[in-house]
């Protein structure tokens, strides 16, 4: 009988014990819940929505704050009005606050709440965004912009779409609660896009954020025929190309210089019947590790601002001009006779690198070396690493005897120090044509070839384009 009664109260024990106390319960209160994803830590989420770890474990009843685990479904406290699952997406160029909002039928207030936004560019393309998601959205969006005259029931008839539905679709007060040039979107069996372009841009990405110091960065755009672009990075304006009946694409180089940070990135343009819409998101620049040269004892007439400035200004002029047709289609070849395998293998072929940082006569290092130093002998061939176009040639201070070849696309490539220049202004040359031989002429140390490969007026690092083809 006594041990019928322990048993019993064993039983009670056991039936009253709360299961899975060192995690998540299962019966969760209502809000918004966070599924716990690899590598994730209480702290760390806590950090995550601005709550305290305390809180969190407390409302999800954990009692053992270093266990959770993957697939853990956590409520977020202090979030009143928001419901859903909370999933993490990474926020693609073309998209705004509003346009996300619209999408996911999430007011405007509660995303910048929940993300702790506290300006429009806290949203830059690549950040991350927390949205809850209450259902998967439909199968697409059609888009459209608000001509300039039209009204919001002109543009329900070209949306095949009522103004009550537009309204009710994108959180408008009402019909008139809409500026021209604001996209609105309407539930349907499209394809989706970038939330605050027209629909006749079907895509807009970015082959890799962050931008990054002396590197090339290539914008590609999908969308109708005969759309008019542009777009500007910083203060370097630039054009996309027309790749086939659909697709563009632009080129832009990033200073090497360019302190890490955001920066407004434009796109703008005119739609094949003639509605003008313009977008600007901000995007991320990062730092890329550059070495210190050695100090340089120089010529003092070669570091001279009265010198370089009008030699720097001449140079820069010359890549001003962007050409429509891309000369180039692979590839860059090093543009020496040294075995170019062996050299990328190894990079003993370079005296001085791309971006490194530089001090002429005792100055601080906020000078960068501008290219690429590819040893050679006097006499050395000097080869083109691409098809293009001769505009300039002649003997500078600082830059010796000089080259600058168009390869198309706002691309040039620069040769300087040369003993001997081979071709003319407007000879076009082709891959492997010997264009000059290696000299020492300028403000130089010794003998070597200084190549420089400028992509939107912008010098950027030769070597990428040795290794990789653009903007294939």
């Amino acid at each position: 009988m006594k041990k019928l009664r322990w048993a019993n109260l064993l039983l009670c024990l056991v039936m009253l014990w709360p299961l899975g106390s060192g995690n998540a319960q299962q019966q969760q209160p209502d809000g918004p819940v966070y599924i716990v994803e690899s590598g994730d830590t209480l702290s760390g989420i806590a950090r995550r929505f601005g709550v305290s770890t305390d809180e969190l474990a407390q409302v999800n009843s954990i009692s053992n704050l270093n266990q959770i685990s993957e697939g853990d479904q956590l409520v977020i406290p202090g979030l009143e009005g928001v419901q859903g699952f909370l999933t993490t997406t990474s926020v693609p160029f073309g998209e705004t606050l509003t346009s996300f909002s619209r999408r996911y039928h999430i007011p405007e207030g509660m995303l910048a709440r929940l993300n702790h936004l506290t300006s429009p560019a806290d949203l830059y393309a690549g950040a991350s965004l927390v949205i809850p998601v209450q259902e998967e959205p439909g199968p697409g969006r059609q888009r459209a912009a608000l001509a300039h005259g039209n009204s919001l029931l002109e543009l329900a008839v070209q949306m095949d779409s009522s103004p009550w539905k537009l309204v009710q679709e994108n959180s408008l007060h009402n019909q008139w609660d809409v500026l021209a040039g604001e996209v609105l979107q309407v539930v349907g069996n499209y394809p989706d896009g970038p939330g605050a372009l027209p629909g006749e841009i079907n895509s807009i990405t970015i082959d890799s954020l962050p931008f990054l110091q002396g590197k090339t960065g290539v914008v590609r755009l999908e969308g109708s025929d005969n759309i008019q672009l542009s777009g500007m990075l910083m203060e370097h304006e630039f054009n996309f190309y027309k790749v086939d009946s659909s697709n563009y694409v632009a080129l832009q180089g990033v200073h090497a210089m360019t302190p890490p940070g955001l920066y407004p990135l434009s796109v703008q343009g005119t739609l094949e019947d003639g509605t003008p819409f313009s977008f600007t998101q901000s995007v991320e620049v990062g730092s890329v590790s550059y070495p210190f040269d050695r100090p340089l004892d120089v010529d003092p007439a070669t570091t001279d601002p009265a010198v370089t400035g009008p030699e720097d200004s001449l140079w820069r002029d010359l890549t001003k001009t962007k050409s429509p047709e891309r000369l180039w289609s692979q590839v860059f070849k090093l543009p020496s006779t040294l075995p170019a395998a062996y050299c990328l293998d190894t990079n003993d072929c370079w005296s001085s690198r791309f971006g490194n940082r530089r001090s002429y006569n005792g100055s601080p290092y906020n000078f960068f070396h501008t290219g690429l130093d590819i040893v050679g002998q006097v006499g050395a061939d000097i080869l083109a690493p691409a098809p293009g176009i001769v505009v300039y040639t002649g003997e500078l201070t600082v830059r010796g005897n000089a080259t600058m070849i168009d390869h198309g696309w706002g691309v040039y490539t620069g040769y300087m120090h040369q003993s001997e220049i081979l071709v003319a202004v407007g000879e076009r040359v082709e891959t492997g044509q010997v264009i000059g031989l290696v000299g020492r002429t300028g403000r130089v140390e010794g003998p070597h070839l200084h190549w420089e490969v400028w992509v939107g007026g912008v010098q950027v690092d030769p070597l990428d384009w040795l290794l990789g083809a653009y903007p294939d």
